[in-house]
């Protein structure tokens, strides 16, 4: 499979047969010039959102009449079942910015995870019943989300083979968030990817953690 970082939390993931899944994708100039990522050109089959805030559940941005899929126990479109687990928005469980479903699913024998503003650190028997993840798409720059602290907690407790962050502080992005390079510091097996894309097949996945690091292609 091709995984594209177009920008923010919105991944464009391409199976080897070309079904096409784009993970919560964004509203281009939504909070007031915020997000400045562009708008996404590139169809997709289905659409995973996470949550309904406008950075996140722009399902009609996307082009290709894609099927809308939010969390609601386990779904099966085109072949791919998406299992969805209960997380919140917070540290204080939900209490002060709601809940919120990860979607955990498998392209070409693959499992991915996408944690979309998962704003606290899976409990471990959290980490058992997500099963075991591949490919972990999570938030890093803090402020609405965890923080770089955070996401190395969470990162050590599931021990992907491939963690790419998400959810960062780039030019484009005018939320107070922190750079990549804050969770980056002192981390081992780390590759920054000359663009925004990154091919995965399950036998090159690697034996331990490796963090890889996509530039946003809007």
């Amino acid at each position: 499979m091709k995984i594209k970082f177009l920008g923010h939390a919105c991944f464009r993931i391409e199976a080897a047969d070309g079904t096409a899944i784009v993970t919560d994708p964004y509203e281009p100039g939504g909070f007031g010039g915020a997000i400045g990522y562009g708008r996404i050109a590139e169809p997709a089959d289905l659409v995973l959102i996470t949550h309904d805030h406008a950075d996140h559940n722009y399902a009609r941005g996307v082009p290709g009449n894609p099927r809308v899929l939010k969390g609601n126990g386990t779904q099966t479109v085109k072949g791919i079942e998406v299992r969805w687990m209960k997380a919140f928005h917070d540290p204080r469980r939900g209490a002060e910015r709601g809940e919120m479903n990860l979607p955990v699913f498998a392209v070409d024998g693959v499992r991915l995870c996408h944690c979309g503003d998962l704003g606290h650190v899976l409990e471990m028997r959290e980490v058992a019943a997500l099963g075991p993840v591949d490919v972990l798409m999570a938030p890093v720059g803090g402020l609405f989300t965890i923080d770089a602290q955070g996401a190395t907690t969470l990162m050590e407790r599931i021990r992907p083979r491939l963690f790419l962050p998400m959810h960062f502080k780039t030019e484009k992005c005018g939320f107070s968030l922190a750079k990549v390079e804050e969770f980056l510091r002192g981390k081992e097996n780390v590759k920054r990817m000359p663009g925004s894309e990154v091919e995965v097949t399950k036998d090159r996945l690697p034996p331990a953690t490796e963090i890889v690091v996509l530039s946003p292609a809007l």
